[in-house]
């Protein structure tokens, strides 16, 4: 039935949730639990920047300080303040139509005055550490920014990996929509935070999820769901940790604590992760089935 041993799904949770999850798989690998051994990755928004670093075989300790901007002047992101506020206001109506409302997001990113699309592919390529796909399975979730739906990017997309990144993380209103393949992207999150199901087939499934404190279970039991593993553990942060991301996932002075905060949290998830990755079982020694097990 299944055709992958171990995946991972890592999610969207700004540079503060960037910083956890590196902390997290760093602490993980001196645990004994190598992430980059899955044998798919799914990266969606800053889960797609700590995707590529796993999966191209680098350290994560290598994120432990904040990296230096690969933009020449040190300018910050180009935030369209009026343009996120009409995201965020269609995105807090998009119950009724989610796919409506993807698209009428797409068009504020693309109306938004966020700086040029190659200062945040530089910016990205400089995060991820990597200019090629690695030869292991990894998947980058983006949206098309004129119709709203979802692709997926892999090494046979024909997408540039930096650019595959900056695409899933091009929040509309923070970064610019960017280029591919003639078309424009944005953030991957927008239609999902983990975008789990991607890993169907997987006998095991590991979901990171550095915003489950946000939003509503119910849309990762969706996710979990479609994906459909016999063994299903999901990690998000622990209320330490949450107290040290403070309110702003986009605050860049959180990235060292936030990244320690990863770094203590994997101690408790190392066991639970390791008896899934080997046996395929929780920590009662049992197939949890569908549903999640939280650290």
């Amino acid at each position: 039935m299944y055709t992958l041993d171990r995946a991972l799904a890592l999610g969207a949770g700004g540079p503060v949730g960037a910083a956890w999850m590196a902390g997290l798989a760093c602490g993980l690998r001196r645990g004994g639990v190598d992430l980059s051994e899955a044998d798919l990755i799914v990266g969606t928004s800053t889960g797609a920047i700590i995707g590529a670093v796993l999966a191209t075989g680098q350290d994560p300790s290598r994120l432990a300080t904040p990296v230096r901007r690969a933009d020449s002047d040190g300018t910050p992101p180009q935030v369209d303040g009026r343009r996120l506020g009409e995201a965020f206001a269609v995105l807090g109506t998009a119950t009724s139509n989610p796919a409506e409302a993807r698209r009428r997001v797409g068009q504020i990113a693309l109306a938004a005055e966020t700086g040029p699309e190659q200062t945040h592919i530089a910016r990205m390529r400089v995060l991820a550490g990597a200019d090629r796909w690695p030869d292991g399975k990894l998947l980058i979730t983006v949206l098309d920014a004129e119709t709203g739906e979802q692709e997926v990017f892999d090494r046979a997309s024909g997408a540039p990996l930096p650019s595959a990144v900056a695409a899933s993380t091009a929040f509309p209103g923070i970064y610019p929509p960017i280029t591919i393949n003639g078309r424009r992207y944005m953030d991957g999150s927008l239609r999902s935070a983990t975008n789990a199901g991607l890993a169907a087939g997987a006998r095991t499934l590991v979901v990171i999820d550095p915003q489950a404190h946000l939003f509503p279970r119910e849309l990762l039991h969706q996710e979990l769901a479609v994906a459909g593993a016999h063994t299903v553990v999901t990690i998000e942060p622990d209320p330490a940790s949450i107290r040290t991301f403070g309110s702003d996932l986009n605050d860049r002075t959180a990235w060292e604590p936030a990244y320690q905060a990863g770094l203590r949290q994997a101690t408790d998830a190392a066991e639970q992760i390791r008896l899934a990755w080997e046996t395929g079982s929780d920590a009662d020694g049992a197939p949890p089935g569908p549903g999640p097990t939280d650290s």
